[in-house]
């Protein structure tokens, strides 16, 4: 795993992508103190959102959504 300051990672930001269509990871860092603060990687590794169980109430009560509705699942949670 390949690790590229902010600078670096716009000048190459091309090949840093190709890196990552490959399949590698790429750490961006950031500041002085080159703190890692992003990781680049494929898409197929990212962790995709699924059903969510409603705790205490699982089995005993649904709830569904309407397709147009404004706020995320994360929006809702936080409120």
């Amino acid at each position: 795993m390949e690790t590229i300051p902010v600078g670096q990672l716009k000048a190459r930001f091309a090949e840093v992508l190709a890196t990552v269509r490959a399949g590698g990871s790429v750490i961006v860092s950031y500041g002085r103190k080159h703190e890692n603060v992003a990781a680049l990687v494929p898409l197929d590794q990212v962790r995709q959102p699924g059903r969510r169980q409603l705790g205490l109430l699982a089995g005993r009560a649904s709830v569904e959504f309407a397709d147009d509705f404004a706020i995320s699942d994360e929006e809702f949670l936080d409120a």
